[in-house]
């Protein structure tokens, strides 16, 4: 049997937001705040450590990188967006999705990297 195709995403997150991951039990992203339309994880680990080291700590005082997994075949259904450069890269969730979306997670969401201000 072969394994399902999964794309390997990234979240960057400030403390409030893992802290929901947490209670989740590491299992799904919070739902969006009122003035958050969108989901957007990102594609690559280094677009991810740029936001949380460079936005999310010095706004929070802690930014984390976390990475988690999607089935592929889902995951076809949200283009890739080039939010700027060749490397900034994401995939653009509309927050009433998001609970569809959580359940086609696969695996635990993992904490990869934290970065204090």
């Amino acid at each position: 049997m072969t394994e399902p195709k999964t794309l390997t995403l990234w979240r960057p997150c400030g403390p409030a937001e893992l802290a929901l991951v947490r209670e989740s039990g590491w299992t799904a992203w919070p739902p969006r705040l009122p003035d958050q339309p969108i989901f957007y994880p990102v594609l690559n680990e280094a677009y991810a450590t740029k936001i949380a080291r460079d936005w999310n700590a010095p706004r929070d005082g802690v930014g984390y990188v976390t990475r988690f997994h999607l089935d592929g075949d889902f995951a076809e259904r949200y283009p890739v967006q080039q939010a700027g450069g060749s490397t900034i890269l994401e995939l653009w969730v509309p927050a009433e999705e998001l609970d569809d979306f959580n359940r086609h997670l696969v695996g635990p969401i993992e904490l990869v990297a934290e970065f204090k201000a």
